[in-house]
């Protein structure tokens, strides 16, 4: 079966990030307390234009729907690939409606690869 590893074996969190990991997605996109998205360590503020949401997972908790978790897999316009992690609900791991406009004019292209 092609992609069995996708299929079968990604239901975790974990499992999704370390097999990202293992293609060379590791590195982060933040958005910092002024509300500038940032590349890992890079100086460069993003808008959404400069950036693209590749693949999107949702973890949802078994027993505790505050433990509902996204994973956005991004790449930025210069190719570099990187992730977001939002709990998403009432447990937000931004406040305040700065990282969800941003995230929502992000534009998608869903990608398989991913």
């Amino acid at each position: 079966m092609e992609h069995s590893e996708n299929n079968d074996q990604m239901t975790t969190l974990s499992q999704v990030m370390e097999t990202l990991r293992k293609r060379g997605v590791h590195k982060e996109f933040r958005m910092n307390d002024e509300c500038q998205m940032k590349y890992d360590n890079s100086e460069k503020n993003y808008t959404p234009e400069e950036l693209l949401i590749l693949k999107t997972y949702r973890f949802e908790g078994d027993s505790n729907p505050d433990d509902n978790v996204a994973l956005y897999v991004l790449q930025d316009n210069e190719q570099n690939l990187g992730i977001i992690i939002d709990s998403y609900g009432a447990d937000s791991n931004y406040s305040g409606e700065e990282f969800d406009t941003f995230l929502r004019a992000i534009p998608i292209q869903e990608s398989d690869e991913y």
